[in-house]
């Protein structure tokens, strides 16, 4: 398991202060279903100095069994995606700049759709715990050579200035407890969007975590054989 330096002290969402503003405006909870409260939360509705892998513009809370995968872009060496595998099943999660009043998810399950049938597979939308979801069905090949699918369920949040997108693989798809266990590790994310100005679909930058002693120039600049490698999700269901 990954551990990471945390981020500064801020206001958490239990004070009530927050909360009630969190509710109450329309750039907090885009997504309609009270995502101030029930997460994945921003930056400025949590206190991430304590207990966080900092990821960048993603903030992770660790739990037992955990192992966290950062995906790289080959020819960038630049990190594109958290993947966290948890009992057989995996949680790939992607963060993007967002418009202050707008959300992206409906586009951008439009362009799932469309991705995934290019491909030759099924996408069916659903009403999940975060409101509309996609269960998507892509053909592969079985090491026989046998043909097949592989199936992968597709959540999206929209919170303020950002769009948080999950993806689940594994046993979670077909089993509801264990999709239930990532989709609370999905809850806990905390995004942290930043101040500088990005176009709207614009990948948050992601980091290697920072070790108590080392310099985040230092982490930034890591290569070689020690760095992570790209995952498949990216490939296939990008």
């Amino acid at each position: 398991m990954l551990f990471g330096r945390g981020k500064n002290a801020k206001l958490t969402a239990e004070d009530p202060s927050v909360l009630g503003a969190a509710e109450r405006s329309p750039e907090a909870d885009k997504s309609g279903y009270g995502r101030a409260a029930k997460g994945p939360f921003d930056a400025s509705e949590r206190d991430t100095a304590v207990g966080y892998v900092d990821l960048g513009a993603l903030l992770i809370r660790p739990v037992e069994g955990l192992q966290i995968r950062l995906e790289v872009e080959e020819a960038t060496r630049r990190v594109v995606a958290v993947t966290m595998d948890l009992n057989g099943s995996s949680l790939q999660v992607q963060a993007f700049a967002a418009p202050r009043t707008e959300g992206l998810w409906s586009e951008i399950r439009a362009q799932i759709a469309q991705s995934v049938a290019s491909q030759g597979g099924t996408v069916e939308e659903i009403e999940g715990s975060f409101g509309p979801e996609l269960v998507a069905k892509l053909p592969t090949s079985t090491a026989d050579g046998r043909r097949g699918h592989r199936v992968a369920h597709f959540m999206g949040v929209d919170g303020p200035r950002w769009f948080l997108r999950g993806v689940i693989s594994g046993n979670a798809v077909m089993d509801r407890a264990a999709a239930e266990e990532l989709e609370e590790l999905f809850r806990s994310v905390v995004v942290d969007r930043g101040e500088s100005p990005l176009p709207p679909s614009e990948l948050l930058p992601l980091r290697l975590p920072v070790e108590p002693g080392q310099s985040e120039q230092a982490v930034n600049g890591a290569q070689g054989p020690s760095a992570p490698e790209r995952g498949p999700e990216i490939t296939h269901l990008g």
